[in-house]
């Protein structure tokens, strides 16, 4: 019987199998923040051990990171794990993208456009959405502080083999549909808890269309259907998106590397242990109504009544509805908003910005409407300027930020007020996710752009 693509990888990186228990899985990097990594450093530091491979370890602060300046940071809290950060980092010999430098940015962004992350690769973070990087072909998984320790230690990590999954998207998206609303209808389908205990592998000819950006936003999203990995086969879309990146092989290393990861793909004769599909017809823009990413409906559609539910289920609905301030059988369009956010490392790459421009473009933003545009790093604010889309948004009355995590969580100073309502490109819509009783509803950049534009929630096919 063939192998996952998923089997694959982790095979190859198996040192030893433990008799039922984890295997001991080597891993090829190791990324690190501010927020997770003080106390994994505290750990081998109180066992007398160094880092045994700096080399493959590399760091950089984001989540406390201000967007609007960078010189310093306010909160004592924040600016004491970035500075603990960047103190780890020069003692153990570890490479630091310090805030303000040109290499710096959200980790999950900067790692795949520095080609850091690479085809065939085991990848940890002590942060949920490393999820992302599987969308070039690799393994990689949000791990404990405990667990960055281990990799720190000894790269490697005692882990459990996940089961596998295969989601399929079969035909073509319709005008307006992107990977965003791709991955909040799966999320809807599967709920979020519906891929727990799966590494997915994402297929199909919507897949295989994507451009390289959609992939990362699509991968990034897994862990929020509970799912550990979230793979894409590397193809030819990935190939010309790694060539030439600054950590990516070169000249006849190169050539030997893609030789290498051509053969990174699903055996025809290999064997899920659940297989799922869906179709694109099937897939409009999208908005959530909840507090949780999968309480999501097609933005033409209504909020889900009480009917038919269980107890249980009635009162889950009600308790999200009532911190929401919607009611069952809403329409959502039309609903004013009161800030919009542009970013994250689900939806702040070039891509996500030129989607945005190109909807607001000749247009301009909502009297009454915040807004934050923020790029995922600095290499893509540089690109915005390049491609002159930072005019494109000032002339809509918007202002391009500082690369941050900003208002995806609030661990930075953009924080969205109680009760104002947030159309936001993150990834999570919690309970006081983007602030103290804040109020978020997720979206594609298109959206988020139409809903700026307008001043409610809009379906963007009727401004493009």
């Amino acid at each position: 019987m063939g192998k996952t693509l998923f089997d694959k990888i982790w095979s190859a990186h198996v040192v030893q199998s433990v008799p039922d228990g984890p295997d001991v899985l080597y891993i090829d990097r190791l990324y690190c923040h501010e927020v997770t990594t003080p106390q994994a450093f505290d750990a081998i530091r109180d066992k007398g051990c160094g880092v045994l491979r700096p080399d493959k370890v590399f760091a950089m602060p984001d989540h406390n990171t201000p967007s609007n300046c960078q010189d310093s940071i306010e909160d004592p809290v924040g600016r004491k794990q970035v500075e603990t950060l960047e103190s780890n980092c020069r003692e153990f010999g570890i490479k630091c993208f310090g805030m303000g430098t040109p290499d710096n940015g959200i980790i999950h962004v900067v790692g795949p456009e520095k080609g850091l992350s690479l085809p065939g690769m085991t990848i940890m973070c002590g942060d949920s959405h490393t999820s992302t990087h599987g969308a070039l072909g690799a393994v990689a998984m949000g791990i404990g502080t405990s667990q960055v320790a281990q990799i720190l230690a000894s790269e490697c990590i005692l882990q459990f083999k996940p089961k596998t999954m295969r989601i399929n998207i079969e035909g073509k998206l319709g005008k307006g549909v992107t990977a965003k609303d791709v991955a909040l209808y799966i999320m809807a389908q599967m709920t979020t808890s519906g891929a727990t205990g799966y590494a997915v592998e994402y297929a199909g000819q919507v897949v295989r269309e994507m451009s390289m950006e959609g992939r990362l936003t699509l991968s990034n999203l897994s862990i929020e259907m509970g799912s550990r990995a979230g793979l894409i086969a590397p193809d030819e879309t990935t190939f010309s998106w790694l060539r030439g990146r600054e950590y990516a092989p070169k000249g006849a290393d190169w050539d030997r590397a893609v030789a290498v990861w051509r053969n990174l793909r699903t055996d025809d004769d290999a064997r899920f242990d659940r297989e799922v599909t869906f179709y694109a017809d099937d897939i409009a823009p999208r908005i959530t109504y909840g507090t949780n990413p999968g309480a999501g409906i097609a933005i033409d559609g209504t909020v889900p009544v009480y009917e038919g539910l269980s107890d249980a289920e009635r009162e889950q609905l009600k308790v999200q509805l009532d911190y929401m301030q919607f009611k069952p059988g809403q329409k959502l369009e039309g609903t004013p908003v009161d800030w919009c956010f542009l970013g994250a490392c689900t939806n702040g790459r070039i891509e996500d910005f030129r989607a945005f421009a190109s909807v607001v473009q000749g247009q301009h933003k909502a009297p009454g409407v915040t807004a934050w545009l923020v790029p995922g790093s600095w290499a893509v604010r540089r690109q915005i300027i390049e491609e002159c889309i930072d005019k494109i948004l000032e002339e809509a009355g918007f202002e391009l930020r500082l690369p941050s995590c900003s208002a995806c969580l609030a661990m930075n100073p953009d924080k969205v007020p109680a009760g104002k309502l947030c159309i936001s490109t993150s990834n999570r819509n919690f309970v006081g996710r983007q602030g103290p009783g804040s109020r978020t509803v997720l979206a594609s950049p298109l959206t988020v752009a139409a809903s700026a534009i307008t001043g409610v929630i809009t379906d963007p096919r009727k401004l493009l």
